[in-house]
């Protein structure tokens, strides 16, 4: 045991901790030091630094990549372990065409503990739920941060615990807070424009329609809402249970081009490690279309797969988060559910939350890493 604790060490020492790469001692793999002290390969440097401008992914301190330099001791340490070091390959690699990390974003201390991302259709601004001062923050297309909002307490603009996150075609941030058992909608300044609490037991994931309507799981109710509102006006026009009878529903997601409907379960089981989780596939008018549980996936793939969110791609195609192997899958449209194509396996500590951009980018909320990681295909 000791020694394959030394062996994960070394692996994890010779590896970048932004794509997972090992280093190697010359091209895109040479690890480089930042002013800060933390350690990149030169690919990283060049992808998150791209405008001239580059922000450490750990610790956000910004500097240029003319600032960094070799990181003379793991250079070191790769010429005394030798060549076959250096060509290892990262296990679990992704394949050729999948999407290559962009953009690395937040980090402990700008986020904390994070549970919902989700991405402006119009403006590309992003919106990250966490356990902050400031529950929400926001961050701009090029990843600065263009505002925080929504404290702990009491007050009608505050939010106790969010659970999720969405952003309405009109531009409203519309948050789950569990710990008020209550849906809350924000303009981006955030300004409360309408808080909906109708007997809610535990209101948690989200998502818009393109009309601006909210799609809300509540999984303690085990039921599935459909909320329409006049979020300028702060009116809420109509609350419609859509599914009842759901195991513990939680990550929802609603096709942009028909409506369908994706809801994840998660299923009670006896045991601390047998718990599971269900996919279900339900059409624009509701109508249940598919369906399979982690048992069901897994005689199909290669491993147990335990899904925390979803969402669709601009092709209709259903993609999840897998913590399990720690990766984003795609399984295919809801005619040709399930298949299987592993987007990004690498790289990843525990993906919880996942969205797209308008220009397709994937976007990947990994609270084990307190990070959001952009993705876009190469």
């Amino acid at each position: 045991m000791a020694a394959a604790e030394a062996g994960e060490a070394e692996l994890g020492l010779l590896e970048c901790r932004v794509c997972f790469e090992p280093y190697g001692p010359g091209g895109q793999r040479r690890p480089r030091n930042l002013p800060c002290g933390h350690v990149l390969c030169r690919g990283c440097v060049g992808a998150l630094g791209g405008r001239g401008r580059l922000e450490c992914p750990f610790c956000r301190r910004a500097c240029g990549p003319s600032d960094t330099s070799d990181c003379l001791p793991l250079l070191q340490l790769l010429e005394v372990l030798g060549p076959a070091c250096s060509i290892l390959p990262a296990a679990g690699s992704a394949a050729p065409g999948a999407p290559g990390l962009r953009l690395a974003l937040g980090g402990w201390g700008t986020l904390v503990n994070p549970t919902g991302v989700a991405a402006c259709p119009k403006s590309g601004r992003l919106a990250v739920a966490h356990d902050g001062k400031k529950r929400i923050h926001v961050f701009g297309p090029s990843g600065s941060c263009l505002q925080r909002f929504g404290e702990r307490g009491e007050a009608g603009n505050d939010i106790k615990y969010p659970l999720d996150v969405a952003v309405t075609a009109d531009g409203h941030v519309v948050v789950t807070d569990g710990g008020d058992r209550a849906v809350k909608a924000f303009d981006w300044e955030g300004r409360g424009a309408l808080a909906v609490r109708e007997g809610f037991c535990l209101p948690w994931g989200l998502d818009a329609t393109p009309e601006s309507d909210v799609i809300m799981t509540d999984a303690e109710a085990g039921a599935l809402y459909r909320l329409t509102a006049d979020f300028g006006k702060g009116e809420l026009k109509k609350c419609q249970m859509l599914r009842s009878k759901l195991t513990s529903p939680r990550g929802v997601a609603v096709c942009q081009t028909s409506g369908a409907v994706v809801v994840i379960e998660h299923l009670k089981a006896r045991g601390p490690n047998n718990s599971s989780t269900r996919i279900k596939i339900f059409s624009a008018d509701m109508d249940l279309v598919g369906q399979m549980d982690s048992f069901g996936l897994n005689l199909i793939f290669p491993s147990k797969i335990y899904t925390t969110a979803v969402a669709f791609d601009k092709e209709g195609r259903i993609v999840v988060t897998d913590v399990c192997s720690q990766a984003v899958i795609c399984l295919g449209k809801p005619g040709e559910f399930p298949s299987f194509n592993p987007l990004i396996s690498h790289g990843l500590s525990y993906p919880i939350g996942l969205t797209y951009t308008a220009n397709n980018s994937l976007v990947v909320l990994d609270s084990g890493d307190h990070t959001v990681k952009i993705y876009s295909s190469t």
